[in-house]
């Protein structure tokens, strides 16, 4: 039997960049699609995100925003700054909250 310890290692920790979608997402992310996917898939290759999609209710037709994981906030920040769905209006709200893993599959 493994015990979970009161305290966590600061390695743990992680960051969620949420967004928040315009209502027409479909319709209106054509041209900033691939763009915005290389971006995330630089960041999967540096380490520095480790995954990362569409959210919205249950059996989605049309996502609401997206979630990605990121192992620095700095790289969280840094998607903000560079994504072309940001600058061309199909983010219409973002957050950036830290998340401090307790448990995981490798325990």
């Amino acid at each position: 039997r493994r015990s979970i310890s009161s305290t966590t290692s600061l390695a743990a920790t992680q960051y969620l960049l949420k967004y928040d979608y315009i209502p027409d997402v479909l319709e209106k992310r054509g041209p900033h699609r691939e763009g915005h996917l290389d971006l995330a898939k630089r960041f999967i290759a540096e380490g520095r995100c480790l995954s990362g999609g569409p959210t919205g209710p249950q059996n989605m037709e049309v996502p609401t925003g997206a979630l990605f994981i990121f192992t620095d906030y700095e790289a969280a920040m840094a998607m903000i700054a560079s994504d072309p769905y940001v600058s061309h209006g199909i983010v219409t709200g973002h957050s950036i909250e830290e998340w401090n893993v307790v448990v995981s599959k490798d325990d």
